[in-house]
């Protein structure tokens, strides 16, 4: 386990857990850098004064909000420290609300809470309690100096501290141009809506995140280290799973396509309860399924 970024406790109502928080996200991210392909070497970047063209030295560099444009509103270490939230290390839950009343898109960062030695017994109640109810605990924390929204729920036997985006944060989808609902030019007929769940049927399977990795993240580390191993002399890398698009350009009536969907998703035809696809069928579906959607939108 990863070394705690710090320790406090979590309190709600009279009750006092000392917990430990550490982060649950793990990003092996390949990191690459700006190189001059002349000689090399390592790209600096430099602090130049917009106007002026020259460097700026560091006992210069302020922090400033342009209000207007052009006019900055400066502001020192000491006056930002006057806003900044009172360092605590307390995560006081305010309310308990329903998970499922949380919408995903405002979940932002996990972390574990581990308990100290002398608050396993309450970390334990706490998070049967809220095994139990099916709730969330909601509480404001300071990690680093900033102060963010977070929910409390439990995974395993693990509580999980989740950072939440301020609902501000998440822009409007109202200037879409959406196929509404509630507008009967979009409003499927009975055929496609019955193709279309029972796809979605023959589709479904136990979700198992573990069968799915960072393959980007593979096919990068696979060509570096060739090129690391063979020289520049490599082969150029090709994507053997791109499929060449349907010719003609037609467009699909929608139940047609959905009934040859149903069928390559049942097994050439078959019943829709039988199912004899192979294991990763359902991840080449929806790669062909994304090509011929591209093709017929061509």
């Amino acid at each position: 386990m990863a070394r705690s970024i710090w320790k406090g406790s979590i309190a709600f109502g009279l009750v006092n857990i000392p917990v430990g928080l550490t982060s649950a996200e793990s990003r092996p991210d390949i990191q690459l850098h700006m190189v001059d392909s002349k000689n090399h070497a390592r790209i600096r970047y430099e602090r130049v004064n917009a106007d002026t063209g020259e460097e700026v030295p560091w006992d210069r560099m302020v922090k400033g909000y342009e209000h207007e444009e052009g006019k900055f509103i400066l502001l020192s270490g000491d006056e930002l420290d006057l806003v900044q939230p009172k360092l605590t290390k307390t995560i006081e839950i305010s309310e308990f609300v329903s998970l499922a009343d949380i919408d995903p898109i405002l979940f932002d960062k996990p972390y574990y809470l581990e308990p100290e030695k002398r608050g396993k017994k309450a970390y334990a109640l706490l998070r049967e309690a809220l095994r139990k109810t099916g709730k969330a605990g909601i509480s404001r924390v300071v990690i680093r100096t900033r102060e963010y929204l977070s929910a409390m729920f439990v995974r395993d036997d693990v509580l999980i501290l989740m950072l939440l985006r301020f609902p501000q944060e998440i822009r409007s989808s109202a200037k879409l141009e959406l196929p509404f609902s509630k507008d009967d030019e979009w409003k499927p007929v009975k055929k496609e809506m019955d193709l279309a769940v029972r796809l979605i049927g023959d589709m479904t399977e136990d979700w198992k995140p573990g069968e799915f990795h960072d393959e980007y993240r593979e096919a990068l580390m696979n060509y570096i280290e060739s090129k690391a191993t063979k020289g520049e002399a490599v082969d150029d890398v090709k994507d053997r799973d791109e499929e060449p698009a349907e010719g003609g350009g037609k467009i699909l009536d929608l139940a047609e396509y959905l009934e040859r969907s149903v069928k390559k998703a049942s097994g050439g035809g078959k019943a829709a309860g039988n199912k004899t696809r192979k294991k990763p069928a359902g991840k080449n579906a929806a790669k062909k399924a994304t090509a011929k959607k591209s093709s017929r939108s061509a």
